[in-house]
């Protein structure tokens, strides 16, 4: 099977038949997710949230995440070069 025409970083078994990557079933992320969804450590992800630059949901001690809040955050974010 020709590999020239599959989408980047997409997954595919054996078969050619695409797999769903990690994210993309999910609503809700936690921290180590978010983390690693936005390339991040987890310090800086708790950095965001308390000067309130991503919103996060507190449920038993524990910060979740919206993965469609996350994809809009960067979705909507300014190109800074340098």
């Amino acid at each position: 099977m020709d590999h020239d025409y599959k989408v980047k970083n997409a997954r595919y078994n054996d078969s050619g038949e695409k797999l769903p990557l990690i994210f993309d079933n999910l609503i809700w992320l936690t921290t180590k997710e978010t983390a690693t969804y936005l390339r991040r450590s987890v310090n800086a992800i708790h950095t965001l949230v308390s000067r309130r630059k991503l919103r996060a949901r507190k449920f038993s001690n524990r910060l979740y995440f919206k993965k469609e809040e996350l994809d809009y955050l960067i979705d909507t974010s300014q190109l800074r070069g340098g």
